[in-house]
């Protein structure tokens, strides 16, 4: 996921919710050119140079609605519990991916966010 070089707590990856995947992928492919990694009928990468900068993902938006931003973590366990702590809801429990595990969180404005690390 995302780029060979990650920065801990910093944005990484954005993923787009879409409704319908075909339609998505050629939108985004004729007006910016965008190349996608496919991975099933319900998730694709969006390409960049060394690897992926983000994805679309079929489904609903979460509570907050647009885009969600992933952030990394060298630490999943150790950043869940600050997140936690000061006070973010976990929308969605740590869970694997193809690439590591994540999970989402909303912030105290509703923002929905998820964060990531390799194992």
């Amino acid at each position: 996921m995302a780029n060979a070089s990650h920065t801990h707590h910093g944005i990484d990856y954005i993923e787009f919710v879409v409704t319908d995947m075909a339609q998505s992928q050629r939108f985004y492919a004729a007006a910016f050119g965008w190349e996608f990694n496919d991975y099933g009928p319900e998730y694709a990468g969006i390409r960049k140079q060394g690897g992926e900068a983000g994805g679309l993902c079929v489904g609903k938006t979460g509570s907050g609605g647009g885009p969600l931003v992933v952030l990394f973590s060298n630490d999943l366990v150790a950043t869940l519990e600050s997140v936690r702590s000061a006070g973010g809801t976990i929308t969605k429990e740590p869970c694997d991916f193809p690439g590591g595990r994540r999970f989402q969180f909303e912030g105290p404005s509703g923002n929905e966010l998820a964060v990531w690390s390799h194992s």
